[in-house]
């Protein structure tokens, strides 16, 4: 459907997961006019060009959450409508990634990113309104606000709060209900299309003649296949770590490295300094030593007492609900052939590994899935800015992403094809594109 993509990206169109810190716990309006860049980086800032409004989501049993509307200035709509669903870990609504640091040296706030605001205000400058939640029993900069919630958190629970925000979504005066978008991150690329399969399953059975919740489209970014913690997690803690110690540590190949060289790989800096920090030969034995220390950190995280008091961190609980279900490989054939479905991954991706999208690719492509696109993006990570192929680099959203993703909404609720600025033409010449049938 499209003929070109703006993008340094390898394209396949047919038709945190952030765990992080596992280790120290033993992450268009019908205009033709389109711009790669956000206006927040432009002339004349001051003017303003989204709306905010704050809302309170009530998901039941007495549990509330914040969330917040970005809204196109102009116009009273009704706009396309979309809904952020979140990675992993203690999230916010804008994905917080990181903590607010200071700066040695000046002594100035280093903020991090928030992909998930980022986001919102790309697209609702450009005419779309955006609704983001905390997850439950959190609150900004991902602090926990209620202990008894967090540590009693089960991915039904989080299924079913996506739900209820997608229900407050097509509420709200401004949004055009029939053109509503999901749009996962991580862990929240395995809750969408399961929302979306019990939505359709809900309206197939409803047989009112009322107004009926239906989603369009779906955009799933570091995307997982396999199950979350049998899989993805070990790869996180135990095949990642140990590849990192073999390709990069092991400059002479003779199975061991040094604990004294510098180790980039944060998870494993870690691991060495706890365990191997007062070795007596100085080196660490990458199979026989490091190995089983990476083993027992995995069995540990994933053989926590679910009866236990969780306040901090991953809880058993959560573990064991993701540990229950089908891996998303198994589920994604069952989305509805009338939604659309773009999966978007960094090839650098050390925790949804871009082989996981490959995964969906070709399983959306053995169902005839007849619209589904995948966009992946050289030297790029999990926060889709470059990185490290072995760990996760924070740092902004690549604007080029923002426009992929704005594009490829912008032809689907809008109805207009984007055309290239001619410097990143030339770049889209270089990617492979093969058109929808």
């Amino acid at each position: 459907m499209l003929g070109q993509l703006n993008s340094k990206a390898s394209i396949l169109s047919s038709g945190l997961l952030m765990i992080v810190a596992i280790f120290s716990s033993s992450i268009l309006s019908n205009s033709t006019t389109f711009n790669n860049y956000s206006t927040s980086v432009l002339a004349q800032p001051f003017i303003e060009t989204v709306k905010h409004r704050d809302l309170v989501i009530d998901l039941g049993n007495g549990i509330k959450t914040n969330a917040q509307l970005t809204i196109p200035a102009v116009g009273n709509g009704p706009f396309p409508g979309v809904l952020f669903i979140h990675g992993t870990g203690t999230t916010d609504m804008n994905e917080t990634v990181d903590f607010i640091r200071i700066d040695n040296q000046t002594g100035s706030k280093i903020y991090p990113p928030t992909p998930f605001f980022q986001i919102a205000e790309y697209l609702s400058e450009r005419g779309f309104v955006v609704l983001r939640y905390d997850k439950r029993g959190i609150g900004t900069n991902n602090t926990i606000q209620d202990n008894n919630v967090w540590g009693n958190l089960t991915f039904d629970d989080l299924k079913n709060d996506a739900a209820k925000a997608l229900n407050v979504l097509t509420e709200q005066p401004e949004v055009d209900p029939n053109k509503i978008t999901l749009i996962g991150h991580s862990e929240g690329t395995v809750i969408i299309p399961r929302v979306v399969i019990d939505l359709n399953n809900n309206n197939n059975n409803n047989n009112s003649t009322g107004n009926l919740t239906k989603v369009a489209n779906i955009v799933l970014m570091g995307t997982g296949a396999q199950n979350l913690i049998d899989d993805i997690a070990h790869f996180q803690v135990i095949d990642n770590t140990l590849a990192y110690a073999h390709q990069v540590l092991d400059k002479n190949h003779t199975g061991s490295f040094s604990v004294q060289q510098p180790i980039e790989h944060p998870n494993l800096n870690h691991t060495v300094a706890t365990y191997f920090g007062n070795s007596t030969t100085g080196y660490v034995d990458i199979e026989n030593e490091l190995k089983p220390v990476l083993e027992k950190i995995y069995e540990n995280f994933t053989s926590g007492d679910t009866e236990a008091k969780c306040s901090v961190g991953t809880c058993p609980k959560w573990i064991e609900s993701h540990e229950e279900l089908e891996p998303n490989l198994s589920v994604i054939g069952n989305v509805s052939e009338s939604i659309d479905i773009l999966m978007m991954n960094g090839e650098n991706d050390s925790q949804s590994t871009v082989q996981q999208a490959f995964l969906l690719e070709q399983r959306l492509t053995e169902v005839n899935h007849p619209d589904h696109t995948l966009i992946t993006y050289p030297d790029l990570g999990h926060l889709f800015n470059p990185s490290s192929q072995w760990f996760t680099e924070f740092g902004p959203i690549e604007q080029y992403v923002l426009s992929d993703l704005y594009r490829w909404l912008s032809v689907r609720t809008h109805g207009a094809l984007g055309v290239l600025s001619d410097n990143r033409l030339e770049q889209a010449q270089n990617n492979t594109i093969i058109p929808s049938q």
